[in-house]
């Protein structure tokens, strides 16, 4: 081959190196930039999956869809709303609190029932106050109200509430059910601070009562009582150390032999590395005896001084018979 014919086939080979090829630049080109989604069709797509963890009861993940929600509209009603009814039933009630005092338009009810479960009564009595006052006053309300009245106390009050929520419920419903329930429960309140606590001092003795009515209030625990509480957590504490149980080690799996189940199969036999003899369930053959057996070599010496073979009986004869 001439030189010039040489060099002519590197230069073919070195521009079919360097160029890419027609369908590798095709497929660069296919690869084009993602679509960004518009926000409406985000906010759809979240409420969608948001319906759907409700239906299915998963509140822990919809109170989440609901941030998302919230992150990218942030005065939208609706998500504020779900998530408020989200927390009151997934009894976060710390958190309802914080969602209704930061939004601008707060449910006085909602507002009421969280402080009610937070053991925050006087302020949820006047926030039940104001509610009362307007001309919205819905049966929740009446429900927190004699609730708040048994709390406090106001056994009369709350019985009343009672009275007038059982005459206008449906008598087959859930809620007649209940409201009967705190109406006997109020009512035996009042039966017990109107007579039977009554009957009860009536049946002391005079000396009883009087003492009772004259009789200054109970003293402050001493400080004996801490030292007897110090005592009474240490021997509580040293029996709960003696009540924990010993930590089960676990066996692992390619040390445990084929055909057996930890927990499940007998264990071994502990004696299994002693001689059978020396075994515990050992028994010795019936027709063997202990000691030597069998006649003995040499001379043995009898009663009348002869001396005898071993081998021989005193018949002088051979061998003896063999015993059967």
């Amino acid at each position: 081959m001439s030189p010039r014919s040489t060099i002519h086939a590197a230069r073919l080979v070195k521009t079919q190196v360097t160029q890419p090829s027609a369908s590798v630049t095709s497929r660069k080109r296919k690869i084009l930039p993602r679509k960004e989604i518009p926000l409406g069709d985000r906010v759809q797509r979240l409420f969608t999956s948001l319906c759907a963890q409700i239906d299915g009861s998963h509140f822990t993940n919809a109170i989440k869809t609901c941030d998302k929600v919230l992150r990218l509209v942030p005065d939208d009603k609706d998500a504020k709303q779900t998530k408020l009814f989200l927390l009151l039933q997934t009894e976060r009630y710390g958190d309802a609190l914080a969602l209704l005092q930061h939004s601008k338009e707060s449910s006085a009810f909602e507002l009421a029932y969280s402080l009610y479960r937070l053991q925050r009564l006087d302020e949820a009595a006047h926030l039940i106050d104001g509610i009362k006052q307007r001309q919205d006053q819905n049966r929740g309300a009446l429900h927190l109200e004699a609730q708040l009245n048994y709390r406090q106390g106001n056994c009369q009050v709350a019985f009343g509430l009672y009275n007038q929520l059982l005459d206008s419920s449906d008598p087959s419903s859930e809620e007649y059910s209940d409201i009967l329930t705190n109406l006997r429960a109020s009512q035996r309140h009042l039966d017990f601070i109107n007579a039977d606590y009554l009957r009860a001092l009536d049946g002391l003795s005079s000396d009883v009562t009087g003492s009772l009515e004259h009789m200054p209030p109970p003293a402050p625990p001493a400080s004996s009582h801490s030292t007897s509480l110090g005592v009474v957590a240490s021997t509580n504490k040293t029996e709960d150390t003696v009540r924990e149980p010993a930590p089960v080690r676990k066996v692992r799996a390619r040390r445990v032999p084929k055909g057996i189940v930890p927990g499940v199969s007998p264990p071994p036999d502990p004696e299994r590395w002693l001689k059978k003899s020396e075994r515990s369930t050992f028994q010795q053959a019936r027709g063997k005896k202990k000691g030597g057996g069998g006649a003995t070599q040499g001379v043995v010496e009898s009663v009348g001084g002869s001396a005898t073979g071993g081998h021989g009986r005193s018949g002088g004869h051979g061998r003896g018979k063999k015993r059967k």
